[in-house]
């Protein structure tokens, strides 16, 4: 006979309210749960590795991105959820290339290439944000901050950056969702500028070691996912 669990047991056990294990049901990323005697609900052991799944997505990838994965594995489309976990994981390889190609280019005095694109002192916003992988509205976001600075177009009156302010905008988009804060980021950005780099150094060794956190988050994640998967397909057998 199954192993049946109160959700009070299973509470206890994963270190959260019943409230939010009714949550992850009502958003629909369980198997259907049984009712018992009084209609109370009787999880079994697919739907205790379901939440083990779940908490360890959320410490490994982006709320969306578990939601969706545990709807499509509830309905029925399971190779889909694998690529869009595989997808995250390539997502990540280019995250720490990019943080290193950063922790190079910030000590390098002769910035003038990145990625192979030659940069000029004249470069319009659109160029920048392509270059950073951001939105041209963060970019602005950021100006209005204080954090960067642009010079106007004589001909057209659009903004115009350097390759310093690039620099600077590269270190901010590496960072800012890692470990800094706006006034923290003001801090780092005038040290860059006085040519102080041990504190630059140690906030790129930091964002590094957090995103090997994060890729053992998600690779613990894809072990548990993993064995939710052949339990949801033994009950389908």
């Amino acid at each position: 006979m199954a192993k049946v669990y109160t959700p009070s047991q299973v509470a206890r056990r994963m270190g959260v309210s019943t409230t939010t294990l009714r949550r992850y049901e009502e958003q629909g990323l369980l198997p259907d749960v049984p009712r018992g005697g009084g209609n109370h609900r009787c999880y079994e052991s697919v739907h205790l590795q379901a939440f083990i799944t779940i908490r360890w997505l959320l410490k490994g990838y982006e709320i969306p991105l578990a939601y969706d994965v545990m709807r499509k594995i509830k309905g029925g489309e399971t190779t889909d959820a694998l690529w869009l976990v595989n997808g995250q994981l390539h997502i990540a390889q280019e995250e720490k290339r990019r943080v290193e190609d950063i922790i190079r280019m910030v000590r390098h005095t002769a910035f003038d290439r990145y990625r192979n694109v030659k940069l000029t002192d004249g470069m319009s916003i659109g160029q920048v944000a392509e270059l950073a992988g951001v939105n041209a509205s963060a970019i602005r976001h950021w100006e209005k901050e204080g954090l960067i600075v642009s010079a106007r177009d004589p001909d057209n009156g659009y903004r115009i950056f350097t390759i310093a302010e690039l620099r600077k905008i590269l270190v901010i988009s590496s960072l800012r969702k890692t470990i800094y804060y706006i006034e923290n980021l003001k801090d780092l950005l005038n040290e860059i500028e006085g040519h102080r780099y041990s504190t630059v150094d140690q906030s790129f060794q930091y964002a590094l070691q957090r995103l090997n956190g994060k890729l053992e988050a998600q690779f613990h994640a894809i072990a548990e996912l993993m064995k939710y998967i052949g339990l949801v397909r033994s009950n389908e057998a």
